[in-house]
């Protein structure tokens, strides 16, 4: 028992030595992780804002795009409008016409 009372302390002390010198180099590779993590990072914000920067120049491309393109299906509206009014207008005077032709007719 007095080997056990003198040994245990002595492994406990070894273990918790070795776990120390363990989590130091952990702490240590983590730190080097972290630094290349942060230069990754930093290149890829780089390269974000730069596609930021491309997009933001075509903003204004696109916005002219979409005017052209209402501009166009507003004269392409009107013109159908114009084309639906004329044609109502004629298949109104036949119809018209041929009511008057079956009034004469029948009248």
């Amino acid at each position: 028992m007095e080997v056990l009372n003198a040994f245990l302390p002595l492994v406990l002390c070894t273990c918790g030595i070795i776990l120390l010198i363990v989590l130091i180099i952990l702490g240590i590779k983590m730190m080097g992780i972290l630094d290349k993590l942060d230069k990754v990072l930093d290149n890829v914000n780089d390269v974000v804002e730069n596609v930021e920067e491309k997009v933001n120049s075509l903003n204004g491309t696109f916005d002219t795009l979409s005017r052209l393109s209402n501009g166009i299906a507003t004269i392409g509206d009107s013109f159908m409008s114009r084309v639906g009014s004329i044609a109502s207008k004629v298949f109104k005077k036949q119809k018209r016409k041929k009511k008057k032709e079956e009034e004469d007719y029948y009248g």
